[in-house]
């Protein structure tokens, strides 16, 4: 796995899954990872990927960091995102999809069915 900066860890409280279908799932874990590592703490193989988005990112203030994690299938691409409050996971929701639908320009728009689950 290759890792780019140090990964923080969170204490998460609220998570939401998706299956993505997609043929070409380990080439977009690559390039959101790639893409992503440029500032935020990334790990990364060509099968899975974890991405550490800061709780202050981009001016916030959330409670803690949130972890989203891919991992590839040969017909699918899995993605979790765990949050510390419900607007920090609703935000990451429609970051991962608009760069997931960026980078699959071929296949966009791709389909996310979130599945959120109940908070801890």
């Amino acid at each position: 796995m290759t890792t780019h900066t140090s990964p923080g860890t969170a204490g998460t409280s609220t998570t939401s899954t998706c299956t993505i279908p997609t043929a070409h799932a380990s080439r977009y874990v690559q390039q959101l990872c790639k893409h992503w590592s440029h500032n935020l703490a990334v790990e990364f193989d060509a099968s899975q990927g974890r991405v550490v988005f800061p709780r202050d990112a981009r001016g916030a203030a959330w409670a803690d960091d949130a972890v989203v994690t891919f991992t590839a299938r040969a017909e699918a691409l899995d993605c979790t995102i765990a949050a510390s409050e419900p607007g920090q996971l609703e935000g990451l929701k429609g970051a991962v999809a608009r760069h997931l639908d960026r980078f699959a320009f071929r296949e966009a728009p791709l389909p996310f069915d979130w599945r959120d689950a109940p908070a801890v």
